[in-house]
């Protein structure tokens, strides 16, 4: 089918991209002036901004109760934004409609960014974040039955990592694990994946756009080759969590993240793979207001209440 008219739409409003080299600060701003006041945003229960004082580190996390429930199953949330985008609050609405339409308690995770923190900066943090969010379970309200990770984007490559070295490293609580649109090939070889040229020009994130977006991450010492950083070059898949992995169309990146889903299931691991037509690269993040895009959330509580 044709790209959704709205985001075509979306789409054809925008500038030409800023010639030169990319500013990561202006970037930023201009990210967040766009994020809507707390009084606009989707009500829950609760939402409270703490500190996780982690063996990474003070992590600053947010945590999203969607019930007045004693205890709920958690969720570990990772934004997007190729590694150096994207914050709490860019992706707050994001998190509050994962936790209403999942009924998990969502612990959304402000890792440290490139190009400031160098490689694993970013991906320490989000283990971290899961290690204490397990050791934290009494405190969080934790039932004690799902313990999911879930992420967009470069995210999504954050959640492959860490479920892969969770696994290595014997740590056995991670109960699921959602990836929307994963980065999880970060040698952008355009004859690896079809989607890379099918989807090159005209669909928002384009794919000449891939490697300045990351270089800010390659630069800070993260090597393609390593499965940490591209996910889908680990050899053994087995033993991973059951995965949710979501792709877009028109998304440059679509074929690694299915082919990833079929290599979890050579690997004996239950994993699904949906594909959501019409849709681009980020539609979780800008286009679920669209009712058909808003049910990857609907999608993602049917995966993790599975069983």
């Amino acid at each position: 089918m044709p790209l959704h008219p709205e985001i075509a739409r979306f789409l054809a409003t925008l500038p030409p991209p800023p010639e030169g080299p990319l500013d990561p600060v202006a970037m930023r701003a201009a990210e967040e002036a766009h994020v809507p006041p707390v009084e606009e945003r989707l009500p829950l229960r609760a939402v409270e901004d703490l500190t996780a004082h982690t063996a990474s580190g003070d992590v600053p996390v947010r945590v999203y109760t969607p019930t007045a429930a004693d205890s709920h199953g958690l969720l570990v949330y990772f934004h997007g934004g190729a590694f150096f985008l994207g914050s709490l609050e860019t992706h707050d609405h994001v998190a509050r409609s994962l936790a209403e339409e999942t009924g998990l308690k969502v612990v959304s995770v402000g890792y440290r960014r490139a190009p400031e923190a160098a490689f694993p900066a970013g991906l320490d943090d989000c283990y971290a974040v899961t290690r204490w969010v397990a050791e934290q379970g009494e405190s969080l309200g934790w039932d004690g039955t799902a313990l999911a990770l879930a992420g967009d984007s470069s995210g999504g490559t954050f959640v492959a990592a860490v479920a892969a070295r969770a696994h290595d490293e014997g740590f056995d609580r991670i109960t699921h694990q959602v990836l929307y649109y994963p980065s999880l090939d970060l040698d952008f070889d355009e004859d690896r994946y079809a989607s890379l040229r099918e989807n090159a020009v005209g669909y928002g994130l384009e794919t000449a756009g891939l490697k300045p977006f990351n270089a800010f991450y390659l630069d800070s010492g993260a090597d393609p080759a390593d499965p940490l950083v591209s996910p889908v070059k680990r050899k053994d898949l087995s033993g991973l969590p059951p995965a949710l992995v979501v792709t877009a169309e028109f998304d440059p990146m679509r074929d690694e993240g299915e082919l990833y889903g079929r290599r979890l299931r050579e690997a004996k691991v239950a994993a699904t793979v949906s594909r959501y037509e019409g849709a681009g690269h980020g539609f979780v993040q800008h286009f679920s207001w669209i009712p058909e895009y808003h049910r990857v959330f609907t999608e993602t509580r049917d995966f993790l209440t599975r069983r």
